[in-house]
């Protein structure tokens, strides 16, 4: 797999303390994209879906985990790694929460075993590529014309509570290593000043 960044406890994209996974690749590379340091691959991001998740178990051990918010980048983009992941994480929490640019249509339409694993063990899927002429500042969107599809029933309740007790998008910052992240769904033209080596999730 390639993974940018693993954080906990994101509070900021979906219900409770959560631990957000950044996934490297994607090839639409939408304008205005918060994330545009994610569209290519980096070797030096490379790691085992046993080592990822034997980091992320480390962090349970001591930490509520009350669900995965996975991101990128573009997810689907390593879907047989992913389709071996889940049903790792959802020994932790099966709250997981996928951020995508293809619509759920388009992945019901293919013909992947991989693609339709990953469906049978994501709670939540906001699905549809980025469009900046749209974001205005619907809740975990970062433009109204993605859609939030609850396919796990068990969490409905939870989403639709979480969703109508938002005012507004919040944003996260996270201190590290290479520089402060901020995480959440920004505003339209969004831009860090250039101390912020870190980059937002859309």
């Amino acid at each position: 797999m390639n993974i940018a960044r693993i954080l906990y406890p994101i509070r900021v994209l979906g219900p409770g303390n959560r631990v957000g996974v950044w996934f490297c690749g994607c090839s639409r590379h939408c304008s205005g994209c918060s994330n545009p340091e994610l569209w290519p691959q980096d070797p030096k991001n490379e790691i085992t879906v046993s080592r990822l998740f034997s980091l992320i178990r480390q962090i349970s051990i001591s930490n509520p985990i009350d669900g995965f918010t996975l991101s990128g980048g573009e997810p689907l983009e390593q879907s047989n790694a992913l389709s071996e992941l889940l049903p790792f994480l959802a020994q932790i929490s099966p709250d997981i929460l996928i951020y995508t640019g293809f619509t759920l249509d388009e992945l019901r339409k293919k013909q992947n075993k991989a693609i339709q694993n990953i469906l049978s063990h994501t709670a939540v899927l906001i699905d549809g590529s980025y469009d900046e002429a749209r974001n205005d500042g619907c809740i975990l969107r970062g433009s109204s014309n993605q859609t939030i599809h609850i396919l796990n029933p068990y969490y409905r309740a939870r989403y639709q509570q979480y969703l109508s007790e938002q005012n507004r998008n919040q944003i996260q910052n996270f201190t590290t290593p290479s520089g402060i992240i901020s995480v959440g769904i920004h505003h339209r033209g969004f831009s860090k000043p250039e101390s912020r080596k870190g980059k937002n999730h859309e």
